[in-house]
């Protein structure tokens, strides 16, 4: 057989095993075929890989890093080219995970994948150098405590974060405190403002809270993370930090006796 008979059908084989696994989200170069060429973002997420992948360590030899919400685990992949020793990819879907696994394999990266939510991330029982928590809050009807769980249970240094933003991309000064009938700054386009979605945006149901960029940070740093880079307009590099008070929700914390 010729050699260009046999690329041929090999890309037709690759072709039909990526087509089985249903649509993708992550359109991904699988030695020269592309998971979802119609995407209706385009590249995506390469367009905006490319907007912070320089804001991130080019050398990651001997780093853990946990991929939160991996989908078609294009992340993840990047990170084991970086050289991470070792890489995690949770997920929910079980559709999206076979996806992965097919992407890793394909490209030949050594990569861990489980099935399960970020609500899940306190029974994995460690802690990773870099957690990657990209496209996620916005599909989760309890966002905060997913930022208060990554925080307490798996970030050891590094999170990488990004959500779709709606609204003003100002970011008004907030005070320390308000008083009760001081409604005024609630009014301000940069004031923190998370938007409820009751039906679908974009069609999807999944999408539940869409925050405006003051509100992004104000939960960063509610969480306990301090913002140290923003290299894109929907990403910031995040470092663990004090956490403030009143603290965080705790998973797997046994309740208190009360006596009378």
């Amino acid at each position: 057989m010729r050699p260009d008979d046999r690329a041929r059908l090999e890309a037709e084989s690759l072709r039909r095993q990526i087509d089985a696994l249903g649509q993708w989200f992550h359109n991904i170069n699988l030695q020269g075929v592309w998971t979802a060429p119609d995407h209706f973002l385009g590249d995506y997420p390469a367009v905006k890989w490319r907007g912070f992948s320089d804001a991130l360590p080019s050398d990651l030899t001997g780093k853990s890093v946990l991929d939160i919400g991996c989908n078609g685990g294009f992340y993840a992949i990047e990170m084991k080219r970086r050289g991470a020793a070792r890489v995690l990819g949770l997920d929910s879907d079980a559709r999206y995970l076979e996806q992965a696994r097919l992407a890793a394999r394909v490209t030949g990266q050594d990569i861990e994948f489980a099935q399960g939510s970020v609500y899940d991330v306190g029974a994995l029982g460690e802690r990773f150098d870099i957690v990657l928590f990209m496209g996620v809050l916005y599909h989760l009807r309890h966002p905060l405590l997913a930022l208060d769980l990554i925080r307490e249970t798996v970030a050891n240094d590094l999170l990488v974060f990004q959500s779709m933003q709606r609204g003003s991309a100002d970011v008004a000064p907030l005070k320390s405190d308000y008083d009760f009938f001081e409604a005024a700054p609630f009014d301000e386009p940069g004031f923190p403002k998370l938007h409820f979605i009751e039906g679908r945006y974009s069609d999807d149901p999944t999408n539940w809270w869409v925050p405006n960029r003051a509100c992004t940070e104000a939960m960063l740093r509610a969480s306990g993370f301090a913002i140290v880079g923003h290299p894109e307009a929907e990403v910031y590099l995040c470092r663990c930090a004090e956490k403030p008070e009143p603290g965080s929700v705790y998973p797997a914390q046994a309740p208190r006796e009360v006596r009378a």
